[in-house]
């Protein structure tokens, strides 16, 4: 029964916000809902960077769609003794993400442009300065959606793997039981397993939240009982309480 949810691991690292709608949710239900991060990054060292040929100094626009990003690309800048110049120009996925820039630079002194969270949002912007090359930071695992767009739209970038998405450890989880799991990506479902190969769903609730993490758990044989975000619900909490409620 879906009212039987009284516990939920979201794996996904703790809301640093006490305004979480995380937390308002387990309020309002009386849940116990705890965070833990399936996933982390690490960092490529320069000198494996170095044998990819990639020269920041090339790139006078730079595309951030994470602070992961964000913080790999200033951290690969040092290692490789490269002055980030003040007139590089930062192509940002979201105002936060844009924001969190000041942890490295002089924010009112830049140019800066930033979009709404989604990337289609932030590609006019791109187009402006098609003319110019832009470098892209990411991990080892990127949406294809982004690329994509990018080769669509004919700009000349280059994708530069900083860092790699790694399985967190999560064995101190191994006798703690759940009524509900909440994954957010591909990458959370192979930490489960790699985890805990011989994973039973049983009577356990799987959360999904977009296309491509739905099917990482669907290759896996998992029931899916709540995907977001759907037409009642464009965001995982609302589905969750929609659920608890009955509604789906």
């Amino acid at each position: 029964m879906a009212n039987k949810v009284k516990t939920i691991l979201i794996s996904q690292p703790k809301p640093v916000t006490e305004k979480s709608p995380y937390f308002d949710l387990a309020s309002k239900h009386k849940l116990k809902i705890d965070f833990r991060s399936f996933i982390h990054v690490e960092g490529i060292d320069g000198q494996s960077f170095r044998q990819e040929r990639i020269l920041l100094e090339e790139h006078p626009n730079v595309i951030f769609t994470s602070r992961n990003a964000v913080d790999h690309y200033f951290r690969m800048a040092k290692e490789l003794r490269y002055d980030v110049p003040d007139d590089t120009k930062y192509f940002c996925i979201s105002e936060s993400t844009a924001f969190y820039l000041q942890k490295y630079i002089v924010y009112r002194k830049r140019k800066i442009f930033y979009g709404n969270i989604r990337f289609p949002e932030l590609l006019p912007t791109i187009k402006k300065y098609k003319k110019d090359k832009f470098l892209l930071p990411c991990a080892d695992i990127l949406k294809d959606s982004i690329p994509n767009a990018l080769d669509e739209a004919g700009i000349d970038y280059t994708k530069a793997v900083m860092y790699n998405t790694v399985c967190s450890d999560l064995s101190d989880l191994e006798d703690v039981k759940y009524d509900m799991l909440v994954f957010f990506s591909p990458s959370g479902i192979e930490s489960l397993y790699k985890n805990f190969p011989a994973f039973e769903q049983l009577k356990t609730k799987i959360s999904v939240f977009g296309p491509t993490t739905r099917k990482a758990a669907e290759e896996r044989g998992l029931r899916i009982d709540i995907a977001a975000p759907n037409p009642n619900a464009p965001s995982m909490t609302m589905a969750i309480e929609n659920h608890i409620l009955g509604k789906s």
